[in-house]
């Protein structure tokens, strides 16, 4: 699976240490940045890349870390073709992938720590959409919102 990864100055470790256990798990992983630690950097700023990334289906997954995780599930959900939550537990992590065809977890470098962090991602990573006719239905009925409001 083709993971795509980004992250602000409040994010910056993290997405660092997320990025060596991706990569040990067998994961291909590109670092959409920062690609140095920058305290000034901007959310919006280093989502737009990963963002697209997504939408244009270069990446199969996105992981976004800021410091609450609040600004880049926000930034990231300006993007059509881009279904960004922020995720504090693993049941969420799995059931927005299974239920809502969740594509960019988004999570909070200062709310939650590295094994936590480690554990929602595995959980995000291993799920998968459910093909139930309702789940289809529903995400139908997103992605009619998304061009509506977002053309």
């Amino acid at each position: 699976m083709k993971i795509g990864i980004a992250a602000d100055h409040a994010g910056f470790e993290q997405k660092q240490q997320l990025i060596t256990q991706l990569r040990q798990a067998k994961y291909e992983v590109t670092d959409y940045g920062a690609h140095e630690y920058n305290a000034q950097d901007d959310y919006p700023d280093i989502i737009i890349p990963l963002a697209q990334a997504i939408a244009s289906q270069e990446v199969e997954r996105g992981i976004a870390v800021c410091g609450s995780g609040v600004g880049v599930s926000v930034a990231a959900n300006k993007f059509a073709g881009v279904r960004a939550a922020l995720i504090t537990e693993s049941y969420s992590a799995h059931q927005g992938v299974e239920h809502d065809d969740l594509n960019l977890l988004c999570l909070g470098g200062r709310v939650i720590g590295p094994m936590l962090i480690w554990e929602i991602v595995q959980a995000y990573l291993k799920a998968q959409f459910q093909k139930e006719e309702r789940f289809h239905r529903r995400l139908d009925k997103v992605i009619a919102l998304e061009k509506k409001n977002l053309s």
